[in-house]
């Protein structure tokens, strides 16, 4: 036995009657399709579900695993605190999932356990399943900051184990599409929220779970997804498979995407091994953006690559050009790994004697001093996408109207505090937004009384 199915499904927590008070309603193809899942799941019988759940305990860098031999949870944050669920553990899974991602060296397991309470991403599925469905044991599995292709690669070891132990289990990736597809909805609109829907409808109906692992980083950003890594760890727990692709519905009144999916396994194929696609595409756009480099970025890269390879900062290269040698300026290296930025400092002034030693210190620096991230790995160099900007004079403004949030950066700053935004930035939409994001950077609150400053940049890619 193995994997039997796996199914795509939304947890909003108003399609519960005593929550939604009525609400759920206006969901009804939604309802149908979770009563048609359900159904399913009855049909099927499985000794376990495994719910994945964007909404279970998360970490950047590790994949949790719930604990413990039970757990249980309710409503009542939603008003409704007498829908009452409860799942026994499937432990010997658990822990034969933890050690095949032990040898395949994916952070995964049952470590960090914040609460044990379920959450509304498993007990949303769970109010239509056990309808139908009872005696089965649970595996609850949260999602986290890694890639597309380690979420993957980790459903690999859930399928892995599953063959292990002989188990006929199914897969219910719970995670809604955008939140951004209507002005009055919860977050406003954005265009890319409509955009981020299709693309995922368009993979469930297909079954193409390449489309999965491709969609842009900003994008799925600025569409508030919530579900896109609870369906990639799916996709890979079916890896190799044969499946039959059904979307069963999509709705979005409320301005958040509900799609309903299912994937029933008829057997083995495997020219279904999609990650191996994926990575090799993603290797042979870097290799094409690092031909593409300008002597800026080239340097940048060249900075932190000896530096983590020797141990030592890089001497000044002969023959760059007077630009890079004879001008100061503030230079701030931005490094990137699968579209997410993985570190970031600069100076807004030249410290050094030329914009060449501002790159050779900021790139060290952006690697291994960033407060926000771990420091990068010599492992991690192959993967790192680099940009470099760098900074005109900063004039003062006197009103909002003299920004523009991609030609302009944007200085706050009062006494020794200050606060810096580089211009053009994916998820930034407005000088305000610029402003308030500095100003946080900076430690300065809008009730103070502070100094604008604009500036203009070259960035080199």
């Amino acid at each position: 036995m193995s994997i039997a199915a796996a199914f795509a499904v939304p947890h909003p927590p108003l399609i519960v009657p005593s929550v939604g008070r009525g609400e759920e309603k206006k969901i009804q193809a939604t309802i149908d399709a979770y009563r048609s899942v359900a159904g399913k799941i009855s049909e099927i019988m499985p000794h376990t579900i495994i719910f994945i759940s964007p909404h279970s305990i998360m970490y950047s860098d590790y994949i949790h695993i719930s604990p413990g031999v039970k757990a249980k949870g309710d409503f009542g944050s939603f008003g409704a605190s007498r829908e009452r669920y409860e799942v026994e553990y499937d432990t010997e899974l658990v822990k034969s999932i933890e050690k095949k991602a032990d040898e395949r060296k994916i952070p995964a397991g049952t470590l960090g356990e914040r609460t044990r309470e379920l959450d509304h991403g498993t007990m949303v599925p769970l109010h239509f399943i056990t309808k139908t469905c009872m005696g089965f044991k649970a595996i609850r599995i949260g999602i986290s900051g890694l890639s597309p292709a380690e979420h993957y690669r980790f459903g690999i070891c859930i399928k892995d184990a599953v063959e292990e132990l002989d188990r006929k289990v199914v897969i219910v990736a719970s995670g809604d599409l955008s939140h951004r597809l209507k002005e009055d909805g919860p977050y406003g609109f954005m265009k890319e929220g409509p955009v981020f829907d299709e693309l995922a409808t368009k993979a469930f109906a297909a079954g193409d779970f390449l489309r999965l692992l491709d969609i842009d980083e900003h994008l799925c950003e600025n569409a508030g997804e919530c579900g896109l890594r609870s369906f990639q760890i799916m996709a890979g727990a079916l890896d190799g498979m044969e499946i039959e692709p059904r979307l069963l519905s999509y709705e979005g009144p409320f301005g958040v995407g509900y799609a309903v999916a299912s994937f029933v396994v008829k057997g083995k194929d495997p020219s279904r091994r999609f990650v191996e696609v994926y990575e090799e595409n993603a290797k042979k756009e870097l290799e094409e953006k690092k031909a593409g480099e300008d002597e800026f970025v080239k340097l940048a890269r060249l900075s932190l690559e000896t530096y983590l390879k020797t141990g030592k900062r890089l001497k000044m290269p002969q023959g760059l050009p007077k630009e890079l040698t004879e001008r100061r300026a503030g230079v701030f290296v931005s490094l990137k790994k699968h579209g997410r930025l993985r570190g970031c400092i600069g100076t807004i002034e030249g410290v050094t004697g030329s914009i060449a030693e501002e790159i050779i210190r900021n790139a060290v620096s952006a690697g291994v001093e960033d407060p926000r991230f771990d420091r990068v790995t010599e492992n991690e160099l192959d993967e790192l996408v680099y940009s470099v900007d760098v900074l005109g004079e900063a004039e003062d403004v006197e009103s909002v109207s003299e920004l523009d949030e991609k030609r302009y950066g944007v200085i706050v700053s009062k006494g020794m505090r200050r606060g810096l935004l580089l211009p053009n930035l994916e998820g930034v939409n407005s000088p305000l937004q610029q402003i308030d994001i500095a100003l946080q950077k900076g430690g300065i609150s809008k009730g103070e009384t502070y100094r604008i400053q604009r500036f203009e940049v070259v960035r080199h890619t």
